[in-house]
């Protein structure tokens, strides 16, 4: 049976930011009927944010390493077999 890891930043520092909450409600909704709906909110958010890091002119190679991690945690949780 293939298990769905799904990557973690113990060693991030981050503060809490906006697109935390949709993306760990994604991570962790329970509601097969509902993910598609989570994870579709967490990857708009996180690509919003994405878009702000891009405009701005700021060294953000942290964040942008946590936005990337972030989004392709959200692509393995999508195609994870439903058990």
């Amino acid at each position: 049976m293939p298990i769905c890891e799904l990557p973690t930043n113990s060693t991030a520092t981050a503060p809490p930011l906006r697109w935390h909450v949709p993306y760990r409600a994604a991570l962790f909704e329970t509601d097969r009927d509902e993910l598609p709906r989570r994870i579709a909110d967490a990857k708009r958010a996180i690509i919003a944010r994405a878009q702000e890091l891009f405009a701005s002119s700021a060294d953000n190679i942290e964040e942008d390493q946590l936005l990337e991690d972030a989004l392709y945690a959200l692509s393995a949780l999508q195609n994870c077999p439903v058990v």
